[in-house]
């Protein structure tokens, strides 16, 4: 089995071996434990690496590349490049100008703040941004979280000034929180919203916008603010006889041009522009329809005047007094790290397409000074849409600079074209979010994590129906929880198997995985999958002591030699706490009374440190009982076990009968 040897002290207790032995990692100072902990938990990637051994000016030019990536890419900008950028941007600005309007009316907010949010975090997040696909504006979700949270508290029609107030507050301290995650590196938290979490999510509030836009479809004035299913549902039928047929048949029919044109587009790839430009010509034919036929006469709503002209400042206007304050923060916080989730998820797959690398800490603070700054300039609550994105990305953008185009098409619009948005009728900005929202239920996401994981499609479907049929809110918290408490049932119950050795090899794996594997005779070897801390203590030394039990059972059934030597396979154990070593402990009394061995293989040097440090190694267990693998583990065991030859299980008293 190998070429060590082994020799023993009078009465063969402990084996006397050469092999490789398991040393504890050198002690280090306090103070550097400490600078490695925290820069492994807060600084992963480094990102002051490029900083070592430059030059001073040298330092200040990477600073200003890291911090501002502009700098970065804008010496190297040409005129092919531009070429390609100025396409993309006109094409999402065709896209952003008439889905601004649609996305603040859901927002209950003025119309011309959807503009206001295309022109001025576009500029900002072009300076700061990291991602060259990333087209940044409203959203849909966003902006109904923003409405449907301000609107408990504050009436849009009987105080719309305080409403306006308050979403520009709210905007700022979502930026804030963006910010701070950013720049103290605390962007792992967003991931507590896992994918199955955001598909869950995203479906169900996709679903209940769209049906919220059956007031436009169908000409409705009063609605219900409540966003639950039923109570839409009820709104919507209950008023049956004020039903506007014009509208609806009008609805109706820019809602199948919509689809019509996004399923052409993913059958043809290369005509994403015909999808792209297909809710600014709705806009334009609506308005065109209505104009010549005078449909507003006939129960056709129209948006109206709006003024032309650039943002207004509103830093004046953030509202910090009591007792609107509270509303505006809670609602700033959900909304930030919603968006934050989204358009860092965004960025990263198409970073992914490009083969680049985008840093999530700079995207953050790109994304909270972009919204800080907005709320100082009329704007509210914006990040990285996918359907946005996705258009600049298939329309062949460069850089962020198609985010530049787009912001100054919009300006040209602020500054000459916004009369002619007076009859745009606004059953078609309900078709125009419906066709969006439709396109975030996310049904095939949903089956795959059907066939892959039934949990995490528990988590996703809480979120779903969380949504649907209570509120965004509680959708959302419903589904973080269940998230959570899946994570802490993984830490608090993980997993452990036996272990066999694969016939012919030095090879030692779950027997369950592999059932050709074969046990060892007189030996029981488990593995532990997590490292041991005070959650999940308990459990294993219960899940421990019932290996030992069964196996003891199968021994004596069998008439094997009785099991003699118990072997933890430490590997995944990358670290215990003070609980974890109290269960160790536990363990080796529970082993010495029933007049067994316990054995270690390959603990890490973090374990080996806290055992060594609170005596459990050399006044519990010999360090000559510790072994760098699995096999050198066993062949010291089977070595004793044939030296030694002890007595048959069917002969051997139980002990617990002793």
């Amino acid at each position: 089995m190998g070429t060590e040897d082994y020799t023993f002290s009078q009465g063969a207790e402990e084996p006397h071996r050469r092999h490789h032995t398991v040393e504890a990692p050198q002690p280090q100072p306090f103070l550097k434990s400490l600078q490695y902990s925290v820069k492994e938990t807060l600084f992963p990637d480094d990102p002051f690496r490029q900083f070592k051994n430059q030059k001073t000016s040298r330092k200040i030019v990477l600073g200003l590349k890291y911090f501002f990536p502009i700098c970065d890419w804008a010496p190297r900008y040409n005129f092919k490049l531009l070429k390609s950028d100025l396409i993309a941007g006109i094409t999402i600005a065709s896209l952003a100008i008439p889905q601004g309007i649609s996305y603040a009316k859901l927002a209950n907010l003025p119309p011309i703040l959807g503009l206001y949010s295309s022109f001025v975090p576009p500029l900002v997040y072009a300076v700061l941004g990291s991602s060259k696909d990333l087209a940044v504006g409203t959203v849909a979700v966003g902006s109904l979280l923003t409405g449907a949270m301000l609107s408990k508290e504050v009436d849009a029609e009987k105080n719309p000034k305080l409403y306006l107030h308050l979403a520009f507050t709210a905007t700022f301290f979502a930026g804030v929180l963006e910010a701070s995650l950013g720049i103290f590196r605390l962007g792992f938290l967003v991931d507590f919203l896992s994918h199955a979490t955001i598909v869950g999510f995203m479906g169900g509030a996709a679903t209940v916008v769209s049906l919220q836009q059956l007031k436009g479809i169908f000409g409705l004035k009063h609605f219900t603010d409540a966003t639950d299913v039923i109570s839409v549902m009820r709104s919507v039928f209950s008023q049956t006889h004020q039903w506007r047929w014009e509208s609806g048949v009008l609805g109706c029919g820019f809602l199948f041009f919509l689809l019509s044109t996004r399923y052409f587009s993913t059958k043809k790839p290369k005509y994403f522009w015909v999808a792209a430009m297909a809710p600014l010509t709705s806009v334009i034919l609506g308005s065109l329809l209505v104009y010549f036929t005078h449909a507003e006469r006939h129960g056709v709503q129209v948006i109206g005047n709006l003024k032309k002209g650039l943002n207004p400042l509103s830093v004046s206007d953030l509202v910090f007094t009591s007792p609107y304050m509270s509303t505006a923060f809670k609602t700033g916080l959900i909304t930030g790290i919603i968006a934050l989730a989204e358009g860092i998820a965004v960025g990263r797959s198409f970073a992914m397409f490009k083969n680049y690398n985008i840093d999530g800490n700079k995207e953050m603070i790109a994304f909270g000074i972009m919204n800080i700054v907005g709320s100082f300039t009329s704007c509210y609550l914006t990040t990285g849409p996918f359907s946005r994105s996705a258009v600049n990305f298939n329309a062949g953008c460069k850089t962020a600079v198609s985010n530049i185009v787009m912001a100054i098409a919009v300006m040209f619009t602020l500054l000459f074209l916004m009369p002619l948005f007076h009859f745009t009728p606004l059953v078609v900005l309900s078709s125009i979010i419906i066709a969006a929202m439709l396109g975030l239920i996310d049904y095939q996401a949903a089956i795959h994590l059907w066939k892959v994981d039934k949990f995490d499609f528990l988590v996703c479907m809480s979120a779903y129906f969380g949504v649907v049929f209570g509120s965004v809110e509680i959708g959302l918290v419903i589904a973080v929880v269940i998230s959570i408490a899946r994570l802490l049932l993984f830490v608090s119950r993980p997993r452990t198997a036996m272990k066999g050795n694969i016939p012919n090899s030095m090879i030692y794996r779950n027997t369950e995985q592999y059932p050709y594997s074969r046990t060892v005779p007189g030996l029981l070897i488990l593995e532990i999958d997590a490292p041991i801390y005070f959650a999940n203590a308990g459990y294993l030394r219960e899940r421990i002591t019932r290996w030992i039990d069964e196996e003891e059972d199968r021994v004596k059934a069998s008439g094997e030699s009785s099991l003699q030597y118990i072997i933890l396979d430490m590997s995944a154990v990358g670290n215990i706490d003070t609980s974890g070593i109290s269960m160790m402990e536990e363990i080796k009394k529970i082993i010495d009374r029933r007049e067994l061995k316990l054995v270690l293989a390959n603990p890490k040097g973090e374990v080996v440190k806290k055992l060594t440090r609170s005596k459990f190694i050399g006044d519990n267990l010999g360090k000559e009982w510790m072994f760098l693998t699995v096999g050198e583990a066993v062949e010291a065991c089977s070595y004793m076990l044939h030296t030694l030859k002890p007595e048959p299980a069917s002969k051997k008293e139980p002990w617990n009968n002793v």
